[in-house]
């Protein structure tokens, strides 16, 4: 399996308000050569949230084979998601954030997207602290920041509009 490292951010405007992501995606191949990819993308209306998620489907959905892969992202909601079971808490309720299911769990179109695209690869979860010294989390934000800014490439979260 290859190895990949992965750094993601999201950032918005205003929460909701317009929004980006960022991603980072790290590759030596077996003769020592490094390859870089970078994406990154714009709505016009989302949530921050939504684009930390976002810029790890991004991301995974851009990997053309299973992969190890270590990831990286500063949001404290998206690797609690994982280390602390979240996700796996809000599925066994049925999309509810506890058993009396009195209030839904968000961004459950993207959770699902990013556990398909997660399938197939090992996946490592890793916190870095944001807007600090990580120069790939930086580029990452920096990117995010530039995508929730850039109207001409926005697009529509139908999603978080129906949610809303």
């Amino acid at each position: 399996m290859k190895h990949v490292t992965i750094y993601t951010d999201g950032a918005c405007r205003g929460n909701p308000g317009p929004g980006g992501f960022g991603c980072v995606l790290l590759y030596e191949d077996k003769n020592g050569e490094m390859h870089r990819l970078e994406k990154s993308g714009g709505f016009r209306l989302t949530t921050n949230n939504r684009m930390e998620i976002y810029a790890l489907v991004a991301a995974l959905e851009a990997l053309k084979t299973p992969c190890r892969i270590d990831l990286y992202s500063d949001s404290q909601y998206v690797i609690n998601a994982f280390e602390k079971g979240w996700l796996e808490k809000w599925k066994r309720f049925g999309w509810y954030k506890d058993a009396k299911r009195k209030e839904k769990a968000k961004n459950v179109d993207l959770w699902q997207r990013l556990e398909s695209a997660m399938a197939p690869h090992e996946i490592s979860f890793h916190w870095v602290k944001g807007h600090a010294l990580n120069e790939e989390n930086n580029r990452c934000d920096e990117m995010a920041v530039a995508a929730a800014l850039d109207q001409s490439s926005w697009e529509e979260d139908t999603e978080f509009q129906k949610e809303g």
